[in-house]
């Protein structure tokens, strides 16, 4: 498939625009003692421990919780880890696929079937290359012994490209069973988010089998790709269901400034490039428009930016405060935001575990309503840390 011609927009600079909502940044002290180390923190709303499960990964990138309480964390290097009685396996868990491992690509989202108990069926993200390129594939493999087994490969980006950056990969179930992808603009190629004719800067979605469901919202338009449910992304490296809801929330990375949290509509466009809060690396300019018809706005941005990665909404009985809100991890911000919500509004946010100092790739609730969180270090700094009520 042919791509539309591009080319780089640099005009000149223009000044950063700030966010209204104030950041409220939080002191916080650290207690050591010879078997673990605990960070003990006071939000606004409650007083947490952050207890260090494992340490010794290498770039983790996402994880998965088993029903028998073990944890599946993806390492963008190419491996796939499993945490049992909250230890490391040393042992990668065998029946990966080919990855192609380079800039921010890897092996990277995971997520298990939503019947995953009686079927073993596990997801995952990844990069893959061939001779037009790189892109981002999502495969499905039956988890049994140990291992990986009867891996099929369900969905592969059209086109492949060159580049090493912007794959997106964020993977999530919606309520009806239906699997929901993010795909990064591949960075060199970001006029591509508006042209439907490839998958480049969309979220796209499939069945569990990777065929496309009659509903989606380009079914029957010969010029767009079937898969597609919303386009005009920049890189989305979040995506989640707010519980209670069929309601889909991502973020993505702006460019300089302009990261965006956004509710995902079907067919709708989030506006990249020909719309952004941000501005080019260079401090040239992408765009002179924040807005335009028949574009989405976000429910918030960032800028300058925090590069968010991971999401997840909080509904856990541990911190019975901050039910219903969203928190997100930050890669340049090093620190934990948490968003306070009323209705589809942010109405207060604050950064979290600032004096941890680490890249946070990924957050999670898990089914014991605890929060976990991903530190991206290479090994053996990669951490899967865990927010408990402070004692």
């Amino acid at each position: 498939m042919s791509l539309s011609p591009y080319s780089l927009i640099r005009v000149c600079f223009s000044p950063l625009r700030l966010l209204a909502l104030g950041v409220l940044l939080i002191s916080s002290c650290t207690a050591q003692t010879e078997q673990d180390q605990v960070l003990y923190e006071k939000s606004e709303q409650a007083s947490f421990a952050l207890k260090e499960i494992v340490n010794g990964l290498d770039h983790p990138w996402a994880m998965a919780f088993m029903p028998d309480g073990s944890i599946l964390i993806t390492e963008r290097s190419g491996k796939l880890r499993i945490v049992e009685n909250a230890a490391l396996d040393p042992t990668p868990i065998p029946g990966l696929p080919k990855i192609y491992s380079s800039g921010q690509g890897g092996l990277l989202d995971i997520a298990l079937h939503p019947d995953f108990s009686s079927n073993r069926l596990v997801y995952f993200s990844y990069s893959a290359s061939d001779n037009s390129g790189a892109g981002t594939e999502v495969a499905r493999a039956k988890f049994e012994n140990g291992a990986l087994k009867q891996v099929q490969s369900i969905f592969s980006v059209e086109p492949k490209t060159s580049g090493r950056n912007h794959y997106g990969s964020r993977l999530a179930f919606a309520n009806d069973g239906t699997l929901l992808i993010t795909i990064g603009d591949r960075y060199s190629f970001m006029l591509e988010a508006q042209n439907n004719a490839n998958h480049l800067g969309t979220v796209v979605r499939v069945n569990d089998d990777g065929s496309v469901p009659a509903d989606n919202p380009f079914v029957g338009d010969h010029s767009s790709r079937p898969e597609i449910y919303s386009f005009g992304h920049r890189n989305p490296q979040g995506l989640t269901i707010r519980p209670g809801s069929d309601q889909i929330w991502s973020h993505e990375h702006g460019p300089r400034g302009g990261d965006e949290v956004n509710i995902i509509r079907p067919g709708a466009n989030y506006g990249w490039p020909a719309i952004t809060y941000g501005i080019d690396y260079s401090g040239a300019i992408i765009s002179e428009l924040t807005e335009a018809p028949g574009m989405e706005q976000p429910v918030i941005y960032w800028d300058p930016s925090i590069a968010p990665s991971g999401m997840t909404f909080y509904s856990g009985s541990f911190f019975p405060q901050w039910d219903g809100d969203l928190f997100v991890g930050a890669l340049r911000g090093t620190h934990l935001r948490r968003l306070e919500l009323e209705g589809d509004t942010v109405v207060a946010q604050e950064a979290l575990l600032n004096d941890l100092g680490e890249r946070i790739r990924d957050v999670r609730q898990g089914p014991d309503g605890y929060l976990y969180i991903l530190t991206d270090l290479a090994r053996p700094n990669g951490k899967l840390l865990r927010l408990e009520p402070a004692d």
